[in-house]
């Protein structure tokens, strides 16, 4: 779970977004929905005492607007409507549960693309727990985009068949072959920390061959030695393996040889949807 607070400078008719807070809360509700299909009563009680957490600092930084949205652990359990509609009761803050779809156009919210070239291509690869979005642009637009069912928590309780990961591979492949010198951009909490840890700084890219050695060396460490070693979050040294594992393959599927890691994600297109709203006004 993630709270962005922003605050927008407006200089001449162009926003910047100035990031006041980032809290994020180790919260792996996807650890129950994928194996259990709903949501335990103890992660429920954190999930309420989170959002009731994110009310108060939301207070404190006079937020003028927000929103708050549910992905793929929230959209697939069984007692999901029923929590949102608690967290609604106790904290007031409504939770949109949001599909892949819907998920991959709000990432796109976020301006990344009005920093890439519109002459090139590009394919771009969200991953969460639950889910990882792809979305394929050319000269400047989207060409196409989808969702699929390969998330860090499913991998990591070996919930990912053979089709699932087939079903990536012949779409990434499919539509990627008439998108020549394919660049990626990658987003997500691991790829960050992958990015951070090949001691390199935007907008200079990550090329395959770099990102595939930091994948083989998170490999072949244990989780203690990635926490030990690398100073690595506990709820980060595992499933950073399986992120990076999804990043190589659809890389090596799409013969893209650069990545670009903007450090932008879903909370960043939700603040500028929100300005956007807000101008509309």
């Amino acid at each position: 779970m993630r709270l962005l607070v922003c605050n927008v400078i407006e200089e001449d008719e162009i926003p910047t977004f100035k990031k006041v807070a980032l809290v994020r809360l180790p919260i792996r509700l996807g650890q129950d929905v994928f194996i259990d299909h709903e949501i335990s009563e103890a992660n429920k009680q954190r999930f309420i005492d989170g959002m009731k957490a994110y009310k108060y600092l939301m207070n404190v930084h006079q937020v003028e607007g927000y929103k708050a949205c549910a992905t793929s652990a929230m959209r697939e359990s069984e007692n999901g409507v029923e929590i949102a509609n608690l967290i609604k009761e106790k904290t007031g803050i409504s939770i949109d549960i949001i599909d892949g779809e819907e998920e991959a156009r709000i990432i796109q919210s976020a301006h990344f693309k009005d920093k890439l070239s519109p002459k090139k291509n590009y394919i771009y690869i969200d991953v969460g727990g639950g889910s990882t979005e792809i979305t394929l642009f050319s000269n400047g637009r989207v060409v196409d985009s989808k969702s699929f069912k390969i998330g860090t928590i499913r991998l990591l309780n070996d919930m990912v068949n053979e089709k699932v990961w087939d079903d990536l591979k012949h779409w990434v492949k499919e539509k990627t072959i008439n998108l020549p010198e394919l660049e990626t951009i990658g987003s997500g909490g691991n790829i960050n920390k992958i990015y951070k840890l090949s001691k390199k700084s935007y907008p200079k890219p990550l090329k395959y061959g770099e990102l595939k050695q930091i994948h083989n060396l998170l490999s072949e460490m244990t989780v203690d030695e990635r926490i030990k070693s690398l100073k690595l979050n506990t709820d980060r040294a595992d499933v950073i393996v399986p992120a990076s594992s999804i990043f190589v393959s659809t890389m090596k599927w799409a013969e893209s040889k650069v990545l670009h890691v903007p450090k932008i994600g879903l909370a960043d297109g939700l603040v500028m949807e929100l300005y956007d709203q807000q101008l509309g006004k």
